[in-house]
């Protein structure tokens, strides 16, 4: 029985080297990155024993998605298909006043078609807490069906729901992704999103606390954690609100830092620490995951540790 098990798409990522443009690269680094991965091999590699589950075309390419994540710290139980492609992305990193821009190009990737009868979702209803985000059915009309029915499964296996609004505007746009993921809510224990998401999809107002409460009052999560960027993160449950800072950290590459605070809340939340633990935990994992290049936090609990003790020099010895 796994502790996590997470569904969704993990694209290859190709990216030139530093901050050059991709118009006139002459090589590009070849890396896996998906949300849902990244948080199974994240929590992974930080104790849990995790799960992560797609469908994947039955080539050279699926079979380096899945080699990464295994390699990476997660299990990777996917459905092999012969048809529907691999999907890509490519990531040209950018320096203030540049911006980092990110093309997809995964259009009828294998996973779009994912069903729940095809998909292993006894792991889901074995395992202690299973999490998607909204990338996964802004993908496909059959994403949206099977995103809503392996959380119906998992509540009423009850299995903990956690899901990431993670609002990705090249998907789709607000007025589309507000019905659709507040038709999730009632499915989810566990809601994680950004402020500026809250009120850029969700139509709420306010601070990161009244957007928390917000949330938590309307829909009845158990737990509510908003994040904020560089002013950390902040969390509802119970009544009780928690507020955690972020870490300094030299970024050098930002792409993934979200789903590293969400396997780091993870990694001790499923262990049985509180909300303020676990939350700490979360930004301590997060500062880390920016000083390395990628979509995956390839930190370790002793690292964690070390940012949380703030004890450490600038030289691991």
């Amino acid at each position: 029985m796994s502790d996590l098990v997470t569904f969704g798409e993990t694209m290859l990522r190709l990216s030139p080297p530093g901050q050059e443009r991709i118009e006139r690269a002459s090589e590009l680094e070849f890396r896996a990155a998906g949300a849902e991965s990244n948080v199974a091999v994240n929590a992974g590699r930080l104790g849990l024993d995790t799960a992560w589950l797609s469908k994947l075309p039955d080539s050279a390419l699926g079979r380096k998605v899945t080699a990464t994540v295994e390699s990476q710290g997660a299990e990777a139980d996917v459905v092999w298909s012969d048809e529907g492609r691999q999907g890509t992305y490519y990531l040209e990193q950018a320096s203030t006043p540049r911006p980092t821009n990110v093309i997809y190009d995964r259009a009828d990737a294998a996973v779009t078609t994912a069903t729940p009868a095809e998909l292993p979702t006894e792991r889901i209803e074995s395992a202690d807490a299973f999490y998607t985000s909204g990338i996964t059915p802004a993908l496909s009309d059959t994403l949206e069906e099977t995103t809503a029915a392996l959380l119906a499964l998992a509540r009423e296996a009850d299995t903990t729901t956690v899901f990431d609004v993670n609002y990705r505007s090249k998907l789709w746009s607000p007025a589309e992704a507000r019905p659709v993921l507040e038709s999730l809510f009632p499915d989810i224990d566990v809601l994680v999103t950004a402020v500026r998401d809250a009120r850029t999809v969700l139509g709420l107002d306010g601070d990161a606390e009244r957007v928390a409460r917000d949330l938590a009052e309307e829909w009845g999560f158990e737990t509510v954690v908003v994040t904020r960027g560089a002013e950390g993160a902040l969390a509802w449950h119970a009544g009780d609100v928690v507020e955690q800072p972020a870490f300094e950290a030299d970024t050098h590459d930002a792409v993934g830092t979200g789903d590293a605070f969400v396997g780091g809340f993870l990694a001790r939340r499923l262990r049985g620490d509180g909300v303020p633990a676990a939350l700490e935990y979360a930004a301590a994992t997060a500062a880390l995951k920016r000083t390395i290049p990628g979509d995956t936090a390839l930190v370790t609990p002793a690292e964690v540790e070390g940012v949380l003790d703030r004890s450490g020099d600038d030289i691991a010895r």
